[in-house]
C-alpha cells in the first residue's frame, strides 16, 4: 500500500468538497466529490457497528449489497433517509480529513480505497498535478505599442533598474506603479516599457484593463482573477468560488514563470494586492489615477509620477502623429509650439488634435491654435479636483475642437454611444445607436470618430472610449438631443444585444425550453446538437460579448425597460450554465428577478419571474451561497405555482433536487426529482410546457438514478437510469448526447457496486455516442472512467490504452489540467 500523509488527505478533502461546491472540476470534480460522499458513508457505518468482531472492509472493487432492497436497511446505525451533508465550512473539511486519516489508520481495506480516491484526485502526495502546468501557456495579452510614443523612452531604464537593483530583496516579484491624471499616457506607457522587456520575460505577457476610473466601474479582485486564469487557460469550470482562493490558484499557476502583467486603471490597493504574483522573476506594471502609496512599503513597489509632456516633447508627439513631412508644410514653428502649448503636454490631447490635423490636408497649426484659443475663451472651468484639472481641461478643450468638425452623422453616433459606459462598441452596436441604414454606414462613422481619436480601435471592428472622451460624449448629448432620443438609443443598442444573444442561445442549448418574445421569431437550428461546430461557435461568441452583455442589462434596468432586462438575462442562460462567471451571472439576475416583477405587475410575462429565480439559483450554487440558492429555488417554485405554470415550477423543483445532489443529500435529492415528476405530470397535452414533458421526464430519470446510487442502491439505479435510456430514445428528435451522459452515469454505478465488466460495456456505448457526437471532453472522460474498469480488472495495458485515448482528447479539447492529471497516471504503470 502506498503511504499518504494527514496533509495530502486535509488537502484533498478541501479541494474536492469546495471545488464540487462551485461546480469546478467539471466530472472529475463530481466523481471525487461522489466518490469522497461514498468513503464517509463507509467510515460512519463503521464507527456506528457496535460489534468489534464486525468483519474488515472488502477489498476494492467488491460488490457491496447489490439488492436494492437490502440496501435500505444493511446498517442499524443510519437511517436511509438520513441526509449526508457536504463539509461546508474549513472546520467542518478539517474534521472530515481528521476522521478519515484515522479510520484509514485502523482499516487497511479503507486505507487502499482512500489512497485510490487520492491518486484518482490527483493530490497524492508528490504527485499533486497543479492547475495548470507551468508552462502551459505563454499568453501573449498585451495591447499593439503606440508608433508615435513619445517622451517616455528613459521609462524602460527606470523599471530595467528595479529589476537589476542592488537594494532589490531576493526572491520577491518587482512592481512598478505609474500614477498620474486622466489622458497623461499612463496606459501607453505601460504597455511600451512591457513590449520593450518582453525578451526578460519569455513565459508571457498578462494585460487586464481593471476599469478603476471609479469605484462604481471599478472590477473587482475575482472577476480580474477570473479573466487573467482565463488567459492561463484554466478552464471557467475548474475556478474556485470565493476571491482567496482564487488569488491562491493564481499564484500556483504563475509560481515558476517569468512574466510581466500590466494592471491598468487600477483603483485601489484592495483591488490590486490579490492579482499580484509571488513569482520572484515576474513584473507587476500597475498604472492609476490615484496614489497607491501602502503598495511601496509593502510589497516594495517603485512608484513613478508620470508628468504632462515638455513643449519640445508634444511638438515630437505631435509630428509623428502628422509626419514630419506634412509638419514643414503647415506653416511656422510656432504655430507647432503654440498648439502643442495649448494642449497641455496632455499625450490623450496632443493624439486627438495631431489625428485631426492628419486627417485634414490643408489644416494649418496656426488655424488649430485659434480655434482652440477661441474655444478656450467660451468655456467655463469645471469643479474637478486638483490633480484632474489641467489634463480634463485640455482633453474638453481639444475634443471641442474635433467634435466640431465631424460630419452630423458621426457626430450623432458620437453622443449616442456616450450615454451608456460601453465596454467596447461593435458595428452592429453602432448601427443601432444610430439607426444606421446597414452595417457599411455604420462601419464608415465608427471610422470616421477613430480617424480623430475620438474612439480607440482595440480588436477587428471593435471600437472604445477613453473614459474622458466618452464623458465629453455624454455631455454633449446632453446638451444637444432630448432625453427621449438619447433613452431611445439606449433601448435599441440593448434590443440589438439581446437579438444577438436570443440567436447565439438558440445554438449553445438547442433542446431546452426558453422565454421571451426574443424567440419567437428565430427558428431553431437544422442541427439541434449542442456539441455542434456552430454550438461552440456560438458559446465564443458571447463570450466575447459578456461585459457587454452584462452592461446592457445594466443599461435596461437603468431605463426601466424591464422585458428586456429580463429576457437578456435568459438568453445569457447557455453563456453562464457553460462557463460560469458567477460573480457577473449573481450581479445581472437580481436584476433580472427584480425586472420580472415588475414587468409582471404591468401585464408582463407572470412565468418570468420563477425563471430567473431558478437561474439566479444556479449563480448562487457556483458561488457555494447554499442558503441564497436553496431560497431563490423555493421562492422560485412558489412564483410559479402562482402562476399556474406548471413546466417552470417542475424546474424550480429539479433544480432543488440537484443542489441537494451536489451537497450529498441523497434522499432528499430523489424526493424533489419525484416531487418534479407529479408537477410535470399535471401538463395536458397541449398546456403550456407540454412538448417538453417527454425529454424533462428523461432527464428526471437519469437525475433519480444518481441520486439511488448515491444512496448505494446499485440495482434501482440501474434499473431506473436504463428506463432514462428508454424515455431519451422515445424523443421525437434524438437526444443522443444526454444518452451518452445515461451510458456514463450507468458505468459509475456497476463500478461502484464492484462490476467492472458491466461498467466496461456501458462506457463503450457512452465512448461510441460522445465520438459520434464531438464531444471532446465527455469522450475524454469516458475515456478515463474505463481506464478505472482495466485497473479493477488488472489489465494495465487496456488502463493505458484508455488513458492515452484521454489524453488525446483532452489535448483537443484544451483540458491542459487533465492532461496533466493522466499523464501523470500513465507515468506511474510505465514505473510500475
Amino acid at each position: 500500500m502506498e503511504p499518504f500523509t494527514m496533509a495530502a488527505v486535509a488537502s484533498a478533502v478541501t479541494t474536492v468538497t469546495s471545488g464540487a461546491l462551485s461546480g469546478a472540476g467539471g466530472e472529475m470534480g463530481r466523481r471525487s466529490s461522489e466518490a469522497l460522499a461514498g468513503l464517509v458513508r463507509r467510515m460512519r457505518r463503521r464507527d456506528a457497528d457496535p460489534d468489534p468482531g464486525s468483519p474488515q472492509d472488502p477489498e476494492p472493487g467488491t460488490p457491496q449489497d447489490p439488492d436494492p432492497e437490502a440496501s435500505a436497511d444493511r446498517d442499524p446505525g443510519v437511517r436511509a433517509d438520513e441526509p449526508s451533508l457536504l463539509p461546508a465550512t474549513d472546520e467542518e473539511r478539517r474534521e472530515l480529513a481528521r476522521q478519515l486519516w484515522e479510520s484509514s489508520r485502523t482499516s487497511p481495506g479503507f486505507a487502499r480505497d482512500v489512497t485510490a480516491w487520492l491518486r484518482e484526485t490527483g493530490w497524492l502526495g508528490s504527485r499533486a498535478v497543479p492547475a495548470v502546468a507551468p508552462g502551459a501557456s505563454r499568453p501573449r495579452m498585451l495591447p499593439p505599442a503606440n508608433a508615435a510614443f513619445t517622451d517616455r523612452e528613459a521609462l524602460p531604464d527606470q523599471i530595467a533598474r528595479v529589476l537589476d537593483g542592488e537594494d532589490r530583496a531576493d526572491g520577491v516579484p518587482a512592481v512598478v506603479v505609474l500614477v498620474g491624471p486622466g489622458g497623461i499616457g499612463k496606459t501607453a506607457a505601460a504597455v511600451h516599457c512591457a513590449h520593450r522587456l518582453t525578451e526578460r520575460f519569455p513565459d508571457g505577457q498578462l494585460y487586464i484593463d481593471l476599469q478603476g476610473q471609479s469605484a462604481t466601474t471599478a472590477l473587482t479582485p475575482s472577476e480580474a482573477l477570473v479573466r487573467l486564469l482565463d488567459a492561463l487557460r484554466v478552464p471557467t469550470d475548474r475556478l474556485p468560488a470565493d476571491e482567496r482562493r482564487l488569488s491562491e490558484l493564481y499564484r500556483d499557476c504563475a509560481a515558476e514563470r517569468r512574466m510581466v502583467v500590466v494592471l491598468d486603471n487600477a483603483h485601489s490597493e484592495r483591488q490590486v494586492r490579490p492579482l499580484l504574483t509571488a513569482a520572484p522573476e515576474s513584473l507587476a506594471i500597475i498604472t492609476s489615477r490615484y496614489r497607491l502609496d501602502r503598495l511601496a512599503a509593502d510589497p516594495g513597489a517603485k512608484v513613478i509620477r508620470l508628468d504632462p509632456l515638455t513643449t519640445a516633447d508634444s511638438v515630437r508627439l505631435l509630428t509623428r502623429i502628422v509626419g514630419r513631412d506634412a509638419t514643414a508644410g503647415r506653416g511656422p514653428g510656432p504655430g507647432v509650439a503654440a498648439v502643442a502649448e495649448r494642449c497641455g503636454g496632455i499625450p490623450l490631447a496632443l493624439c486627438e488634435t495631431g489625428a485631426r490635423v492628419a486627417v485634414r490636408e490643408h489644416l494649418t497649426w496656426d488655424t488649430v491654435e485659434r480655434q482652440l484659443s477661441e474655444r478656450a475663451h467660451r468655456r467655463e472651468q469645471e469643479a474637478l479636483s486638483m490633480d484632474d484639472r489641467s489634463a480634463r481641461a485640455a482633453v474638453d478643450l481639444t475634443t471641442d475642437v474635433t467634435y466640431g468638425e465631424l460630419s452630423p452623422r458621426a457626430a450623432l453616433l458620437y453622443r449616442m454611444l456616450g450615454v451608456w459606459p460601453w465596454p467596447g462598441i461593435s458595428v452592429g452596436a453602432a448601427r443601432k445607436a444610430v439607426d444606421a441604414a446597414d452595417d457599411d454606414e455604420a462601419r464608415a462613422l465608427l471610422d470616421e470618430l477613430a480617424g480623430v481619436h475620438l474612439l480607440e480601435e482595440v480588436g477587428e471592428e471593435r471600437y472604445r472610449f477613453h473614459d474622458l472622451v466618452r464623458d465629453h460624449a455624454a455631455r454633449r448629448g446632453e446638451a444637444e438631443d432630448r432625453h427621449a432620443d438619447r433613452a431611445a438609443a439606449v433601448r435599441r443598442v440593448v434590443g440589438w444585444y439581446l437579438g444577438f444573444a436570443a440567436a447565439a442561445d438558440l445554438r449553445v442549448i438547442p433542446g431546452r425550453w426558453r422565454l421571451g418574445p426574443a424567440y419567437a421569431r428565430l427558428a431553431p437550428p437544422a442541427d439541434r446538437d449542442s456539441m455542434h461546430p456552430a454550438g461552440r461557435l456560438a458559446l465564443a461568441e458571447l463570450r466575447a460579448e459578456r461585459e457587454n452583455l452584462a452592461a446592457a442589462v445594466r443599461a435596461a434596468e437603468h431605463h426601466g425597460f424591464d422585458e428586456l432586462a429580463w429576457q437578456l438575462c435568459e438568453a445569457m442562460w447557455g453563456l453562464h450554465l457553460r462557463l460560469g462567471f458567477h460573480e457577473q451571472w449573481v450581479e445581472t439576475h437580481l436584476k433580472g428577478v427584480a425586472a420580472a416583477r415588475r414587468s409582471a405587475a404591468e401585464f408582463g410575462d407572470p412565468r418570468a419571474e420563477g425563471r430567473m429565480l431558478v437561474q439566479l439559483a444556479f449563480a448562487h450554487m457556483g458561488l457555494e451561497s447554499w442558503a441564497e440558492a436553496e431560497e431563490a429555488l423555493l421562492n422560485a417554485a412558489a412564483a410559479d405555482e402562482r402562476a399556474g405554470h406548471h413546466r417552470g415550477q417542475a424546474s424550480a423543483v429539479e433544480a432543488l433536487g440537484l443542489l441537494r445532489l451536489k451537497q450529498w443529500r441523497y434522499p432528499e435529492a430523489q424526493r424533489s426529482f419525484e416531487e418534479a415528476r407529479q408537477v410535470l405530470g399535471r401538463i395536458g397535452p397541449g398546456d403550456d410546457g407540454a412538448a417538453d414533458v417527454p425529454r424533462a421526464l428523461a432527464l428526471l430519470d437519469h437525475h433519480t438514478g444518481r441520486a439511488l446510487r448515491g444512496q448505494e442502491r446499485y440495482g434501482e439505479a440501474v434499473r431506473r437510469l436504463h428506463e432514462a435510456l428508454a424515455h431519451f430514445r422515445a424523443l421525437p428528435e434524438p437526444d443522443l448526447y444526454n444518452e451518452g451522459r445515461v451510458y456514463m452515469s450507468l458505468g459509475e454505478t456497476h463500478l461502484d457496486a464492484g462490476d467492472a465488466e458491466a461498467a466496461r460495456v456501458c462506457l463503450d456505448e457512452a465512448i461510441a455516442t460522445m465520438g459520434r457526437e464531438g464531444a471532446e471532453l465527455q469522450h475524454a472522460d469516458a475515456a478515463e472512467m474505463r481506464a478505472r474498469c482495466a485497473r479493477a480488472l488488472a489489465d494495465p495495458a487496456g488502463e493505458a490504452g484508455d488513458l492515452r485515448t484521454a489524453v488525446a482528447l483532452y489535448e483537443t479539447a484544451g483540458d491542459e489540467a487533465s492532461v496533466a492529471r493522466v499523464r501523470a497516471r500513465l507515468a506511474e504503470l510505465e514505473v510500475a
